[in-house]
C-alpha cells in the first residue's frame, strides 16, 4: 500500500487523517459484521460510502478510500 499523507488538506483544515478518524469506528462495526448493512466487497462500494458519511465535504477522497481498501483488502 503507497503511504498516505495524513496531513494532506481537504477541506476548511479538514485533513485525510481527520476524515479517517472520524469514518473508522463506522466502517469497523460495518466490517467486523456489527452492523444492520453488510460489509463492504468492493472498493467502489466502500467509496461510494465515506463520500455520503463523510462530514461536511460529499465529495470522493482517494486518500482515505485507498487507506481503508488497503486495510480491509478491498479491490
Amino acid at each position: 500500500m503507497a503511504a498516505i499523507n495524513m496531513n494532506k488538506h481537504i477541506w476548511e483544515g479538514w485533513t485525510v487523517g481527520d476524515f479517517i478518524e472520524v469514518l473508522a469506528p463506522q466502517v469497523e462495526i460495518i466490517m467486523s459484521g456489527r452492523s444492520w448493512r453488510r460489509p463492504f466487497k468492493a472498493k467502489k462500494e466502500l467509496a461510494e460510502w465515506c463520500k455520503d458519511n463523510q462530514p461536511y465535504y460529499k465529495k470522493r477522497i482517494a486518500d482515505v478510500n485507498n487507506y481503508f481498501a488497503g486495510i480491509y483488502r478491498l479491490k
